[in-house]
Formats: structure tokens, C-alpha cells, sequence
């Protein structure tokens, strides 16, 4: 038997979501039927000084918030190898939070009168106080009921084992909006993958495993989801705050099916006919949910330099063939601003203090390369119509895992593969002379972003050999 987690809540009062769960379980008057779970959450709440939270309602928020509850009870219990994990990756998108909630609860409800039950939760990749750095995300949250300060959800930071370790007791982890698993998880069995990018060959005995170009990721996991559940005996509820939660990721990465493909609007069809709005004309309900959740993605003037570089990032382990440093992290971040205009808001106004602020966030990380990608819209002096511009800002660290001499080396390797890439066309920022060692910034209008860049440079790090 674990330790109880009321006790570690207690070290820990500042993580209130935790504690909050935890005094739900570890509670003997709430066993006993007492209380209601959202008593003991507001209660807390109120007991830290926090504004009480609006507990969710409806059966999905509900089923959400009692999967947490009874994974933290096993957890407990030592019972982690009954569970299933879906995971999207760590940017916490709209598609990879939805995709991963509805093949959790698919995959719960579509077994549940079986020989063979499954225990599944959907963990979402990033920590719970990042996914308000996507408004969208808190935006279609909030429509589908959920709990506000998103009590209900699973996120990285509440996960009371470390992913290396608990990666090798779970019953399997799912993969969706992902290709292949964070090296955190590589010791779990991969069950299952939804993806809607490239196949990199990971688990080829998964099944379902699921590769096809789509706007959407939630498309292939709902299509799959409506297939199965068409098939069953009897269907299980389908709680229309999910159905919402779908069509919103699919509304929001398609443009209202403005850049759909055909699987994308049958998907949409399907789920919209089981919804409250199946009254409304397909391309009526996708245009508003689109227009609603990308007005809500472009309000982040309030976020800090720190936000916009944690807001979209993606990092992993990058293997050498170096005998003295085997691994190297590398950390992508996309942000929707021009550096410059990142620059404008840290505190000093300086660029030095944008490095600064960036230094303290690849610390917290653990990198060794990271790498942001800006894009910005500017207007052409000469035709006056506005056009896009994207900046790539290299930097390397050398307090991690590699010294002076190999972080030298590892720059110089990849700002060389980066300019010797004639589609990306680089030139170097207009105040490039004003970097410190190991920084680089460029320029440049070929429109590639993290999925063209990325692979750049995780192709020049598997050559390093020092």
C-alpha cells in the first residue's frame, strides 16, 4: 500500500488541485456518503483563499471528474496495471485534448458490459495551469460544462509517479494527434494510434492504428468511435457536452470544413445529427463554432513572454551517436508574435531581458537545443498587401548535459544545417550582430513551420558524435 496522498497534499498545500482530489478519497465521512465530491473541491478551495470553483455538470463532466478520482484510488492501491492512458502530445491543442477524452470515454463505455472491462483516462500532456494559455481550449471547456480550473481533467503536473516509472506498470497507453511517444513513455505498450500526420512505423501491431490525412485528428477518433459504437448491442449514453467537444476541434482545425477533407465533414455530419444543434444546417453550426473558438486563439496580448514560450512547446530526447552524451533535449516552441514584439513586452523592453526570460524557462525545461518559431503578418512596402514572416531563434545551453565545447559544437552544427537548406531561404535578423554565443535569429517567408523545421534539426543532432 502507497503512502496515503492526503498526506503528500499536506507537504504540498499550494497545489490545490491535487489536495482538492485527494481529500475527496482519502476522506472517511465522504466514503460513508456524507458529501458530495464538489462539496469537498469547493470547501478547499475556500480554505486557500481561491475563488470557489463552478463544478461541472452534465454526465460528461461527471464521468471525467469520477475517472480521475478512481485512477488516484488505484494509484493508491497499486492497481496502475488495470489502467489505460490516452495521451496526445504535450502541445495541448483543442484536437489533442478531445481526441484523447473521447476515445477515454469511448473506450470505458464501450466495455463496460464486457467480459473485459477497460479502465481508461485521457492525460493531457502539458501542466493544468498551461491550458488557459490556449483561450480556445478554455472556451470549448467551458461549453461542454466542465469544471472551472479544470478539476476534472488530467494533466502532467497531477501525475503522482514520475512517466518513466509509471509508463512500466500501466495496462497501455494510446496515442492520439501523435505519432510516436514522448521517451518518458517508450517502457508502456502502445495499444492504439490516431494520427493525421506522418507514420513513423511506431507499434505496428496496434490496434486500432489508425494514419490518414485529415484536418482533424478528432475526425479519425470520432469516425471510430461512432463505427464501434454503431455496432454494439445496445449504445451507450452519448453525452452531448463530448459531441460538442468534437465538432469544436474538427470546426476549429478545418475552418468552419472551409479546409476539410471529405472525412472531415462525414465525421462532423455524423456527430452533429446526435448533438442539440442536429436542427442546424452542417455548415452553419462549423463556421460559428469556428468563428467563436479562433477569435477566442487570437486574444493573448495579456500573456507574459514565459506564457507565449510554454504556451505551444514540444520536446523530446534526440539520440547521438556520442559514447560521452547519448541523448540531447531539444525544445520547439511556436509563437504567434514577432520578436521584437515579444521584446516589447518584458519588463526592461530590452533583448536582453527577452533572453533572460527565455534562459530561466529552458532551464525550468531541462533543454539543450531550443528552437522558436515566430510568425508574424507585416505590411509590403511596395504593394501595401500584408504578408508573412516567420523568424527562427536558435539557442544552446550548455548546464544540462553537455559542456562549453560539445554546446559550441552542437550550434554550430545545427545553425549550419538550418542555412544550408535552400526551401527555407534564411536571412539572418536585422539585429542578429546583437546576440551572445550560442544565439542566432533569422527570417524568412517559406511559410514551414514546426513540421518542416523540426526534422531539420533532429537530423543534424543524430550525426553529432563529440
Amino acid at each position: 500500500m502507497k503512502s496515503t496522498l492526503l498526506s503528500w497534499s499536506l507537504m504540498a498545500p499550494a497545489t490545490l488541485s491535487f489536495a482538492a482530489v485527494a481529500s475527496e478519497f482519502t476522506n472517511p465521512t465522504y466514503r460513508h456518503g456524507a458529501h458530495s465530491p464538489s462539496q469537498y473541491v469547493v470547501e478547499d478551495a475556500a480554505a486557500h483563499g481561491i475563488l470557489p470553483l463552478e463544478v461541472g455538470v452534465g454526465h460528461f463532466s461527471e464521468w471525467s471528474r469520477d475517472t480521475k478520482k478512481r485512477f488516484f484510488i488505484d494509484w493508491q492501491d497499486s492497481k496502475e496495471n488495470e489502467w489505460v492512458f490516452v495521451m496526445g502530445n504535450e502541445g495541448g491543442d483543442l484536437d489533442s485534448m478531445a481526441s484523447a477524452l473521447t476515445w477515454a470515454y469511448h473506450l470505458e463505455h464501450s466495455t463496460m458490459n464486457s467480459s473485459k472491462p477497460l479502465k481508461a483516462i485521457a492525460l493531457l500532456q502539458t501542466s493544468m495551469d498551461a491550458l488557459d494559455l490556449r483561450p480556445e481550449n478554455k472556451v470549448a471547456l467551458s461549453n461542454s460544462k466542465m469544471t472551472s480550473g479544470h478539476e476534472d481533467l488530467l494533466t502532467m503536473d497531477e501525475l503522482p509517479e514520475d512517466p518513466e516509472t509509471l509508463s512500466r506498470k500501466l495496462k497501455g497507453i494510446i496515442l492520439v494527434d501523435h505519432a510516436t511517444p514522448l521517451r518518458k513513455w517508450e517502457h508502456a505498450k502502445i495499444l492504439s494510434i490516431f494520427d493525421h500526420h506522418v507514420d513513423k512505423g511506431a507499434a505496428p501491431s496496434a490496434k486500432p492504428r489508425v494514419f490518414e490525412k485529415v484536418a482533424s485528428c478528432t475526425t479519425l477518433v470520432a469516425r471510430q468511435m461512432l463505427d464501434e459504437l454503431e455496432d454494439l448491442p445496445s449504445e451507450y449514453h452519448m453525452p452531448h457536452e463530448l459531441l460538442e467537444l468534437i465538432l469544436s476541434a474538427i470546426a476549429i482545425d478545418s475552418s468552419g470544413l472551409d479546409s476539410a477533407v471529405p472525412a472531415d465533414s462525414k465525421t462532423a455530419a455524423r456527430v452533429l445529427a446526435r448533438s442539440r444543434w442536429a436542427d442546424r444546417s452542417l455548415s452553419s453550426a462549423m463556421s460559428s463554432l469556428a468563428r467563436e473558438l479562433k477569435d477566442a486563439k487570437k486574444d493573448l496580448d495579456g500573456l507574459s513572454v514565459r506564457d507565449l514560450l510554454r504556451r505551444d512547446w514540444k520536446g523530446d530526447l534526440v539520440d547521438t551517436p556520442s559514447p560521452r552524451t547519448p541523448t540531447v533535449s531539444l525544445g520547439f516552441a511556436s509563437i504567434p508574435y514577432s520578436l521584437d514584439a515579444q521584446i516589447r513586452k518584458t519588463g526592461f523592453g530590452e533583448l536582453f531581458h527577452w533572453f533572460s526570460i527565455h534562459a530561466a524557462w529552458t532551464a525550468a525545461t531541462g533543454v539543450d537545443i531550443d528552437i522558436c518559431l515566430n510568425k508574424y503578418k507585416t505590411r509590403d512596402e511596395e504593394t501595401g498587401k500584408k504578408k508573412k514572416i516567420r523568424e527562427i531563434v536558435l539557442t544552446v545551453r550548455d548546464d544540462v548535459r553537455i559542456d562549453e565545447r560539445q554546446a559550441d559544437s552542437l550550434f554550430r552544427l545545427v545553425y549550419e544545417a538550418l542555412e544550408a537548406d535552400e526551401g527555407l531561404k534564411l536571412k539572418r535578423w536585422a539585429r542578429a550582430g546583437e546576440l551572445g554565443p550560442r544565439q542566432m535569429v533569422w527570417t524568412h517567408e517559406s511559410g514551414a513551420g514546426r513540421k518542416v523545421i523540426r526534422p531539420i534539426v533532429e537530423e543534424a543532432v543524430r550525426q553529432w558524435d563529440m
